[in-house]
């Protein structure tokens, strides 16, 4: 989209074009006196952190605020732009080049050329706006996006309940986290020690009781969990014991008994495209904790999603990938539509499908002891209970991508484009976590519990590499993919779909490179290592 300008010297903010909410009902006007508080992002001084589709450079922290935090001129100019409208400034953050405004609807509403409505969805009330953004056309090149002022609820959590009336157990038995990292051969001889784990939530809770119980029954030694709040939200447990509670503890659970040695921050955030990137961009760049790992497990359709939103949160997990941080995130669970019913199209779920993150699938796992004896696509209703996967309709096919044989998009067309899920690992409710959350023990399953599996795991190899962060991990385990499932590294998972993607030999839509073997894959990775390490010696003649 060209930004052009209006005759009032204003130019419209590319990506910041919004839908309506469909089946939202319409309340009336927001209250113009309502106080709304919004994130401006600024350019990145740098221009840009990764080469297009490439792999970012591995910075330190002082090294990247120096090359991309906002430039002071910039700030500047946001400011005397808020002073012009009667804007106030509430925070400004060079590192996440982010600078908060806030003021009354319209003052907000006349800064930015829109329009804001109270709508009624699903009931909840949110504030709306549609069509594009406009700036000043001095902040046209300098803000890349405003988020806030369209406050309606953007992500849904992945997690699937077991319900013994939909299955007598037939299929397989429930895990403890523990199990299940006993099938997957996860090392024992770290527990992520030195590491730091952040989990983004937005919304619920967990109660520092039900932890408690949990990992004493479990025999477990009970991690550090620490939570931080995002844009005015905090931990608040047990107002939604079926849903977001639900997430949260199901995330802290499965990293905190796998990786008992790691710290755990929560990020608690508003369900809105603003307070999902703000969380992100405060767990990437929080000094104070350092997480070197960020488990997500919630998300939406890439179609549900503003461009701006899109662009600005893989500025964050560029970001990541730089600072040495590994993002695993949720695939989805309603299979190859992710749930879109309106247009009979495949979506994928973003942020599952940014380029910048390990994209977590689901399976049915089954096992006894520490020995797996079948493991398939998750699929128990291919449009409301099965892993996501697919091929991204905003993201080009990465170049580390290339060589695995990602399939052209199921949709009319055949677009070429990033492919989905990297990794898999259990996630049918059929074979799902034990879990406690409000109080009650349960079992969840869902890719909601795949991404916080993977980023114990990486906690632990962390651990295994004296401290040396993985980082961002995707072009090392596509590049040396036959190297690793030689090793047996990976689980193969050859059997299944998603709907519209079938699984087979290799890389798929489903399954993507596998489940894991941890053991064989830390080993797998040191020797890999090594190797670069020996190729970059200078040879004595």
């Amino acid at each position: 989209m060209s930004s052009h300008t209006s005759h009032h010297g204003r130019q419209e903010l590319p990506g910041s074009h919004r839908n309506p909410v469909a089946g939202a009902r319409h309340i009336g006007p927001v209250d113009p006196k309502e106080v709304i508080e919004v994130s401006l992002y600024l350019r990145d001084p740098a221009g840009q952190i990764a080469p297009e589709g490439g792999i970012p450079p591995r910075l330190s922290r002082e090294e990247y605020a120096s090359q991309h935090s906002a430039a002071p001129a910039d700030i500047d100019q946001v400011k005397q732009f808020a002073l012009a409208h009667g804007l106030s400034v509430v925070e400004v953050d060079p590192v996440s080049r982010r600078v908060k405004l806030a003021g009354p609807a319209n003052a907000i509403t006349s800064a930015f050329g829109t329009d804001l409505q109270l709508y009624e969805h699903e009931g909840k009330t949110f504030r709306g706006r549609t069509g594009p953004l406009s700036v000043p056309a001095n902040l046209g090149d300098v803000v890349t996006s405003v988020l806030g002022l369209d406050n309606r609820p953007q992500a849904h959590i992945h997690l699937r309940y077991y319900d013994p009336a939909v299955h007598p157990r037939a299929a397989g038995n429930s895990f403890t986290p523990p199990q299940v990292a006993q099938l997957y051969n996860f090392p024992t001889d770290v527990t992520g020690q030195g590491e730091c784990v952040a989990i983004i939530e937005l919304g619920g809770g967990y109660s520092q009781n039900d932890l408690t119980t949990y990992f004493q029954q479990l025999g477990v030694t009970a991690p550090t969990v620490i939570s931080v709040g995002v844009d005015g939200a905090n931990n608040v447990p047990g107002q939604d014991p079926s849903g977001a509670d639900g997430e949260v503890e199901l995330d802290v659970e499965v990293v905190g008994a796998i990786a008992t040695g790691a710290k755990i921050v929560v990020y608690f955030a508003p369900n809105t495209d603003q307070g999902f990137v703000d969380a992100i961009n405060n767990a990437v760049h929080d000094t104070t904790n350092q997480p070197s790992v960020v488990s997500i497990s919630w998300g939406g359709p890439e179609s549900s999603w503003s461009d701006q939103s899109i662009q600005q949160m893989d500025q964050a997990f560029q970001a990541a990938a730089s600072l040495g941080v590994t993002v695993c995130v949720a695939a989805g669970d309603n299979g190859s539509s992710d749930g879109v019913t309106t247009d009979s199209l495949a979506h994928v779920d973003f942020p599952a499908s940014d380029p910048f993150v390990l994209a977590c699938g689901g399976t049915l796992l089954a096992g006894s002891g520490s020995q797996i004896t079948s493991e398939v696509v998750w699929n128990e209703s291919p449009t409301t209970s099965a892993t996501g996967g697919g091929v991204s309709d905003k993201f080009d096919l990465p170049t580390w991508q290339k060589n695995i044989g990602v399939p052209p998009s199921a949709n009319a067309g055949g677009r070429i484009g990033r492919g989905v899920p990297d990794v898999a690992g259990d996630a049918d409710p059929q074979s799902g976590y034990q879990i406690r959350v409000d109080g009650q023990d349960t079992v969840i399953g869902g890719t909601s519990a795949v991404a916080p599996l993977w980023s114990a795991l990486i906690a632990l190899l962390n651990q295994k590499r004296g401290g040396q962060s993985l980082g961002f991990i995707n072009p090392t385990l596509y590049q040396n993919y036959q190297t690793l499932l030689q090793g047996k590294a990976f689980n193969d998972i050859t059997q299944g779909n998603n709907g519209a993607y079938s699984a087979g030999p290799g890389w798929d839509a489903c399954s993507g490179l596998g489940s894991p073997n941890g053991t064989n894959l830390a080993t797998g990775l040191a020797s890999l290592s090594s190797q670069k390490a020996a190729a970059t010696e200078p040879t004595l003649s």
